[in-house]
C-alpha cells in the first residue's frame, strides 16, 4: 500500500508541475507583450521602434528579453501537452505538431534579439530607424518562416485535441479554435493582433488544457491507489 501511495503521490505531483508549466506559458507571453511598448499598426514599423526605444531604453530591452523567455515557455508548454495527448492515444499529429511549434518558437525568440539592434544604435548615437531598415529583410524572413511553422504546428495540435477529446466535445472545439487563432495571429503582421490577440488566444487555449492535465492527475492517483 505504501508503494501505491508513493506512486500515486508522484503521479499527482508530476502532473501538477506539468499543469503549472502549461499555465505559465501564456501568462508569461501576456506579460511580455503587454510590457512591450505599443506598436499598434503594421509591422515592422521602424519609426515606431525608434520612438519606443528612445522613450524608455530599459523597458525596450527588458520587454524583449521577457518575450524571448515567453517564447521558450510556450514551447515547453506544448511539450507537456504533447505528453498528455499521447497518453490519450494521439499518435503522429501532436508529435509532428510539437516539432513545428518548437522550431517556430525558436525562430520567434530570434526576433527580440534582432530588435536589440535598436538599443545598440541608441547607445552609439546612430539612427535607430536606419539600423532597423538594414535588418528588415532578415526580420521579415525570420518572422514569416517561424510564424508559418508555428501556425502549422498549433493547427495539428488543434486536430489532436479534438480527436483525443481529453475533455468535453464543446470545450475541445473551443480550445482547438483558440490554438488555430494563436498560430494564425503570429502570421498577421499587425501590432494589435500580435500583442493582444495572440496572448488572448494563448490563454484561452492553454489554461483549460492546464486544468485538464491537473484534473487528470487526481484520476490517475485514484486509479493507482485502487490497484
Amino acid at each position: 500500500m505504501s508503494t501505491l501511495m508513493r506512486d500515486g503521490s508522484t503521479t499527482r505531483s508530476g502532473s501538477k508541475v506539468g499543469a503549472a508549466t502549461v499555465a505559465a506559458g501564456p501568462i508569461l507571453l501576456l506579460g511580455a507583450l503587454l510590457w512591450h511598448p505599443p506598436l499598434p499598426g503594421r509591422l515592422p514599423d521602424n519609426d515606431a521602434v525608434a520612438e519606443g526605444t528612445a522613450a524608455d531604453v530599459t523597458r525596450w530591452g527588458m520587454s524583449h528579453l521577457a518575450a524571448a523567455v515567453a517564447a521558450a515557455a510556450i514551447a515547453v508548454a506544448f511539450i507537456v501537452i504533447r505528453s498528455h495527448l499521447r497518453e490519450r492515444g494521439d499518435g503522429w499529429l501532436s508529435a509532428v505538431g510539437l516539432a513545428l511549434v518548437v522550431v517556430g518558437s525558436t525562430l520567434y525568440a530570434v526576433l527580440p534579439g534582432m530588435e536589440f539592434s535598436a538599443l545598440a544604435a541608441h547607445e552609439n548615437g546612430t539612427d535607430i530607424a536606419a539600423a532597423q531598415d538594414a535588418l528588415q529583410p532578415w526580420f521579415i524572413a525570420v518572422l514569416l518562416s517561424g510564424s508559418l511553422l508555428f501556425a502549422a504546428g498549433t493547427t495539428l495540435f488543434a486536430v489532436a485535441v479534438v480527436r483525443s477529446a481529453p475533455m468535453g466535445r464543446t470545450e475541445a472545439v473551443v480550445i482547438a479554435t483558440a490554438l488555430v487563432v494563436l498560430g494564425v495571429s503570429r502570421v498577421i503582421p499587425i501590432g494589435v493582433v500580435q500583442f493582444y490577440v495572440q496572448p488572448a488566444a494563448a490563454l484561452l487555449a492553454l489554461l483549460p488544457l492546464a486544468a485538464v492535465i491537473s484534473s487528470r492527475s487526481g484520476e490517475r492517483a485514484t486509479a493507482s491507489a485502487g490497484r
